[in-house]
């Protein structure tokens, strides 16, 4: 055989994307995080520089390989009801739990004690890069402290032990354990997001404060949980309980797990079907108001998705400009080639606006307690950012993926988990339409929400605010007169906040060819469409710095 040419060289490919900060390269989330006091930006670095690390893209490679399993029984036939893992996905557990994912946002104290939100989603930005399956387990945990916290009593006795940062595996009573972690179970067969047909029923345990739960749950994130947060019927209403998985004397709870799903979506992570046999549970606030329980938790849930949807866009997007320098067509880089570098620049535009939207709004959420107008904010923005970021992702990733070519649709590569993973991000917590109609419904009850949008993003577009914000209330005119129309007028609502936010925080120029593109005429749903007033080589470097 010739010496020139063997058939296992490899030759015009890009190595192996491992090493890098994912912190520190990235600048985007440094400017959106540049209010944080110095030593959360260093535990940041810290984290930065383990989950770009070699060991955790292959933990989040096994972890995916490897889907967990349930076992009902065990070998004496006893119940078990039980999800078994990959060690991987156990090992980025302790991770994630060490850094405060789960509860961070109700535990932190000092440095972080004013930017706790902002801290924790970019804690969860970087981990969703690795794997987003684990942190089912992680948001549910911290988005069900939010009902937690309507029974003071309830919440002396859980929250110290959410609130620790040792993550244990161990089925046993929460007392006995050194942490515990949350779920949240809502969705049935006929009830999805439509809370009122939920058929779970909820009676008293005889004279005893406690209730006893039957009923069936269609679809539970992370279902091996220490304790589910769930919803049920009272003869006062619809009414929100935590259920444990052990109860005091160390006995099983009534919690069946039936089936494990085989979904579309993060593979490393289970979803599960879960039955509840005369299950004892806890109310949570007042009998009747479970709506409002579970609403908070929502909110908290949605903004998690967000992030973690935008953190994917950023992953991919990653991949794409890493393949593009390493990769020569014709004799010339393929990044260095127009085609390729305004396709690559435009995706640039949307995974940065994406980016600036979710964590202004993780922003408004820090600001909320002592400001009315950023409270207003928050409410509103919360399903707009979801809506719009899990929507702009797939075709983000697809995009990438496209620019890659045939080895990124292969599974060594990273790119069709991010795909799948992003499926999870649309469906959670509410699908678009349900999202819409909570921007409408919020809006009719009060022009308080729009007006703080339109004072926050007025002082950060400056001399473009005043068409762009008449838009805006011309098409919350058109929604509140028009359901039909909701998604237009929350796509508008993201838009006009991301433009905002990003002539706030980034140079003027990503701002400008956000606006004008975006905004300032039709937008056409496929990439690389800027044209070569736009500087696409200067955006996708300041973007994505060669390492």
């Amino acid at each position: 055989m010739s010496q020139a040419f063997r058939t296992h060289d490899v030759t015009n490919q890009p190595p192996l994307l491992a090493g890098t900060n994912l912190f520190a390269s990235d600048p985007v989330l440094a400017a959106v995080v540049e209010s944080i006091p110095a030593p959360v930006a260093d535990g940041l670095a810290q984290l930065g520089t383990f989950y770009g690390s070699a060991e955790a893209l292959e933990l989040g490679r096994l972890a995916n390989q490897s889907p967990p399993l349930l076992r009902t029984h065990d070998a004496r036939g006893a119940r078990a009801d039980a999800v078994e893992y990959h060690p991987a996905y156990h090992a980025l557990m302790r991770r994630s739990v060490a850094a405060g994912l789960h509860c961070s946002v109700w535990d932190a104290a000092g440095a972080e004690s004013k930017v706790r939100s902002l801290a924790r989603a970019a804690r969860m930005f970087l981990a969703a890069q690795v794997d987003v399956g684990h942190l089912d387990a992680i948001r549910s945990t911290n988005a069900a402290v939010a009902a937690l916290a309507h029974s003071p009593r309830l919440a002396e006795g859980w929250l110290p032990m959410v609130r620790s940062r040792k993550y244990d595996q161990t089925a046993k009573p929460a007392p006995q354990k050194s942490g515990v972690l949350l779920s949240v179970a809502t969705t049935e067969k006929q009830a999805g997001s439509n809370f009122s047909l939920i058929a779970t029923r909820a009676d008293r345990d005889g004279n005893d404060a406690n209730y006893r739960l039957i009923g069936h749950k269609w679809y539970v994130a992370a279902p091996m949980s220490d304790a589910l947060v769930t919803l049920a019927q009272t003869r006062e209403g619809l009414s929100c309980f935590l259920v444990p998985r052990f109860l005091a004397d160390g006995s099983r709870n009534g919690i069946r797990l039936l089936r494990l799903k085989d979904r579309l979506g993060s593979r490393s992570s289970a979803a599960g079907e879960v039955e509840f046999e005369s299950a004892s549970g806890f109310l949570l606030g007042n009998a009747g108001q479970g709506v409002a329980a579970i609403a908070e938790v929502l909110g908290h849930a949605r903004l998690d998705d967000a992030v973690i949807a935008a953190a994917l866009m950023r992953a991919a997007l990653t991949e794409a400009v890493h393949h593009a320098r390493h990769r020569s067509v014709g004799g010339r880089k393929l990044i260095d080639q127009p085609l390729m570098g305004r396709v690559l620049a435009d995706l640039a535009l949307d995974v940065t606006a994406a980016t600036a939207l979710a964590f202004r709004v993780a922003l408004a959420a820090d600001r909320a307690a002592d400001d009315p107008v950023e409270a207003a904010f928050a409410r509103l923005m919360t399903p707009v950012a979801k809506y719009w970021i899990a929507k702009a992702a797939p075709a983000v990733i697809a995009e990438a993926l496209e620019c890659i070519g045939g080895n990124a649709t292969v599974e060594e590569s990273r790119l069709p988990r991010f795909y799948r993973d992003v499926t999870s991000t649309m469906v959670a917590d509410g699908p678009g339409n349900v999202l819409c109609l909570d921007v409408v419904k919020a809006l009719s009850k009060s022009s308080e929400a729009l007006e703080a949008v339109l004072v926050i993003s007025e002082n950060a577009l400056g001399g473009t605010a005043k068409a762009t914000l008449n838009i805006l209330r011309a098409a919350t005119a058109v929604a509140l007169a028009d359901e039909g129309s909701a998604r237009v007028l929350t796509e508008q609502l993201a838009l006009t906040v991301a433009a905002a936010t990003l002539h706030h925080s980034f140079p003027a120029e990503i701002g400008d060819a956000f606006l004008e593109t975006r905004l300032g005429k039709g937008w056409r749903t496929t990439y690389g469409m800027l044209d070569s007033r736009f500087d696409a080589r200067g955006l996708l470097d300041f973007v994505c710095p060669e390492a």
